[in-house]
């Protein structure tokens, strides 16, 4: 089928085919998705909310604010209560900025933080 490169399907194919080698790669590997939903959706309320940034005050008080979207977009994207994991995580934290104390910071991440409440609290069989 010949396509005229100037119409809109033209355009499409001129376009897409050099990506199709990468676009083809989840054919083979079952683990890769045939999206990126998720991240689309884990960075959809950041990019909202990107002009509200500006107004953060400073440019610490914005990278404050990032890492602290980004904690939550883990706590949901690890389906981690971010209210229980918030409550324990700053009720924990001054342990761990004590420089002789021997904790890991990266203990506290939700991800890890989950497994270790899975481990604290065994469902009984």
């Amino acid at each position: 089928v010949k396509v005229p490169p100037k119409s809109r399907m033209g355009q499409a194919i001129s376009y897409a085919y050099p990506l199709w080698p990468r676009m083809k790669a989840f054919l083979k590997d079952g683990n890769i998705k045939i999206d990126n939903n998720l991240a689309e959706n884990a960075i959809r309320p950041l990019t909202l909310s990107r002009k509200n940034f500006l107004f953060c005050g400073n440019h610490e008080a914005a990278e404050n604010t990032a890492v602290i979207c980004s904690l939550l977009a883990t706590c949901k994207a690890q389906e981690v209560n971010p209210r229980e994991w918030l409550n324990d995580v700053i009720a924990r934290l001054p342990y761990y900025q004590e420089k002789d104390s021997g904790k890991d910071i990266r203990e506290l991440l939700p991800d890890v933080w989950k497994l270790k409440k899975s481990n604290e609290n065994p469902i009984e069989v």
